[in-house]
């Protein structure tokens, strides 16, 4: 699932690069044909997330592509309330706060009184393997860098989107 799961975001990034002054080829890395580029927020192309998340969020990639190897960011836009159930990545997560109240807890279940929530601003590092789960409260922009081709498994197989 990791090569498919971020795919079609990467078509958000052909829109991005509209932005920069010499704008790379279709297929081609970003962060190795640009030196400068800038993404302002009422540029940004918002797309439904991949069939491997729950439904409801919106991504955007500002840079790289999640389904190839090397790094990547994307901007990933949550309605209240949504629900990633646990699960792990096969690379280092980095997530920051943007807007809204990110919950986040660690485990192999959901438990609100272990969950804790972070404001704007806050930055969150989850390794490699480390089982792991997301709650928003109220409509939640982050942030998320990590190294691809990203890929998500859930701890609990009936909680995959895919298999629904």
């Amino acid at each position: 699932m990791s090569r498919r799961l971020f795919a079609a975001l990467a078509v958000g990034f052909l829109t991005l690069s509209v932005l920069a002054d010499d704008p790379p080829r279709a297929g081609s890395s970003p962060a190795a044909k640009l030196s400068h580029m800038v993404a302002l927020p009422d540029d940004l192309k918002w797309l439904d997330g991949p069939a491997g998340l729950p439904a409801g969020a919106k991504f955007a990639v500002l840079d790289g592509d999640p389904g190839k190897a090397g790094l990547f960011i994307l901007r990933a836009k949550l309605p209240d309330g949504y629900v990633v159930p646990p699960h792990w990545h096969s690379a280092d997560e980095h997530v920051t706060v943007i807007s809204g109240s990110f919950g986040i807890g660690l485990g192999e279940r959901i438990d609100s009184a272990k969950t804790r929530f972070v404001p704007p601003g806050s930055y969150v590092r989850l390794g490699k393997q480390e089982r792991h789960y997301a709650v928003t409260k109220g409509e939640t922009v982050i942030q998320v860098s990590a190294v691809g081709p990203f890929d998500i498994h859930y701890v609990n197989p009936a909680d995959d989107p895919t298999k629904k």
